[in-house]
């Protein structure tokens, strides 16, 4: 017998909603900008002396870029919600897909509540509150914020990324116009810098230049919303990457600049997180100082928004293609964003950050452990689509050229690949702790149970399984009917008329 299934009509975001400059502000927000100059900098320059930052922005800022090339190839065949998952679930198979799912949402959940735990540290020296309290306020807004319509959280960071990035390109610039020295040091720019470093102390370096980029990827999570997906998410990607580059290495130059190149991995080591803020005191009114201070926390919030909106994408991709609850696929009428997706992401970090009230946990430390996790969770995804890309555009080209396809896939694939490796192998010293061993398993146990629940599904819900990273389409899916073929009988004496075999009888 055959009987057909189909899977229902689709529930969708709005299409046409998002322009590209937004999906641009979506994923810089993301990527947080003023928290990487004001922590991630003094930390890369802290013992390390003046080394060519700026050039090691702009060198990963070009890896991207390459990186990009397959990534928006590939979203340009499949606009998805869940862009990851959708692309390794393409390129190298449904069941890999859904360990990249799984993973997707421990890591942006990761870099969520770490997000939490620094808007709660920054927030101490100005409001004389715990941590959890300024968290909570903020997780509040967020929630709010993920119910609405995708536009008005896009114009919220229309207002707020702008601020962030004129608080740093305001404060390089009174750097440079006094400089610690006579004039301005061009040390930082010197690749002979680098060649003095130990290889542990490089491996270390590169790995956290590359984790301030991410974030960047998320621009593929709204090519469902955007009004030209083909065209809009290649360029917000491309501007995205580039935008970042050159602040942070334009960032990182002045920095060193104001205290001089011999005195930046003293400075940095002994201020952290302060020494942009003490730089900017030293040069600007109090009330600059202060005006950063509350435009860092506020982009916070901003980056808290996006990881929200991309995290509550992946689940409604997943509950509308029935991987997950098919509850979770479903959008409001008149928002068309993913309320329940959007709920349900708004209770898991509620009780993440609820737990670490409840265990007194240090903000601090919990925000470098879940920042570092779920960064390094985004560069395993990577490295996934960029090999997904070189596998699946060379097994279905359609006008993508040599570049596109094979040479920018294949170099980025080696290069995250090292990378990757680098980073898990230097893992103690980007931690701060001694363990090498739990976030790797936890991130290979999230993968294989996603495998094996994928090889589960194959078996027990065909259909559902045919749709994964088809983004809800109909699927149709016809069991296959037993091939019967005719073979004659042996011939004997009175008997002429052919015998029905199925084909498990003919094979055994």
């Amino acid at each position: 017998m055959g009987v057909n299934e189909a899977v229902p009509p689709p529930h969708t975001l709005a299409a046409g909603r998002l322009g590209g400059v937004s999906i641009v502000f979506l994923a810089v927000a993301a990527v947080t900008p003023l928290s990487v100059v004001a922590i991630a900098i003094p930390g890369a320059y802290a013992g390390g002396g003046p080394v060519a930052l700026p050039l090691l922005f702009l060198g990963l800022g070009l890896l991207l870029l390459v990186f990009a090339t397959g990534y928006v190839a590939m979203s340009r065949r499949m606009p998805h919600a869940g862009a990851l998952y959708c692309l390794i679930a393409r390129g190298l198979g449904r069941p890999l897909g859904i360990g990249a799912a799984w993973l997707a949402l421990l890591a942006y959940t990761a870099l969520q509540v770490s997000l939490y735990a620094v808007v709660g540290a920054a927030a101490e020296p100005m409001v004389a509150v715990r941590w959890w309290v300024v968290a909570l306020g903020c997780w509040a807004v967020v929630a709010v914020c993920g119910l609405l319509r995708v536009t008005v959280t896009a114009w919220l960071l229309v207002v707020l990324v702008p601020a962030g990035a004129a608080v740093i390109l305001g404060y390089s610039l009174a750097y440079l116009m006094q400089p610690a020295g006579e004039g301005l040091a061009w040390a930082a720019l010197s690749p002979a810098n680098l060649s003095g470093l130990p290889r542990p102390a490089l491996g270390i370096l590169l790995v956290l230049v590359a984790l301030t980029f991410v974030g960047f990827e998320t621009t593929a999570a709204y090519a469902e919303e955007a009004h030209r997906p083909r065209r809009s998410i290649a360029r917000a990607t491309y501007v995205s990457i580039a935008a970042l580059a050159v602040l942070f290495a334009a960032a990182s130059w002045a920095m060193s600049v104001a205290t001089g190149p011999d005195r930046i991995a003293a400075e940095a080591g002994a201020r952290g997180p302060e020494l942009m803020f003490d730089l900017a005191a030293a040069r600007l009114a109090p009330w600059a100082v202060t005006l950063g201070r509350v435009v860092m926390v506020a982009g916070l919030l901003a980056a808290m928004i996006a990881l929200h909106q991309t995290t509550a994408r992946y689940l409604f991709a997943l509950g509308r293609e029935r991987v997950l609850p098919p509850a979770l696929g479903h959008t409001g009428r008149r928002t068309s964003a993913p309320g329940a997706a959007s709920l349900t992401q708004t209770v898991v970090v509620g009780l993440v950050i609820g737990g670490g009230a409840l265990a007194d946990a240090d903000p601090a430390r919990a925000a470098r452990l879940l920042g570092v996790a779920g960064g390094l969770g985004i560069l395993l995804l990577l490295l996934g689509a960029s090999l997904a890309a070189l596998m699946f555009l060379n097994r279905h080209p359609n006008g993508e050229g040599v570049w596109s396809r094979l040479v920018a896939p294949g170099l980025s694939t080696v290069a995250l690949g090292t990378l990757a490796y680098l980073a898990f192998d230097d893992l103690p010293a980007l931690l701060g702790v001694p363990d090498r061993i739990v976030l790797p398993a936890v991130a290979a146990g999230a993968v294989l149970l996603g495998v094996v629940y994928g090889l589960a599904l194959r078996s027990a819900s065909p259909v559902t399984y045919a749709s994964i990273g088809l983004g809800g389409a109909a699927v149709v899916v016809t069991p296959s009917v037993p091939v019967v073929r005719t073979v004659p009988r042996q011939r004997q004496p009175g008997a002429h008329r052919p015998e029905r075999v199925n084909r498990e009888e003919l094979t055994g």
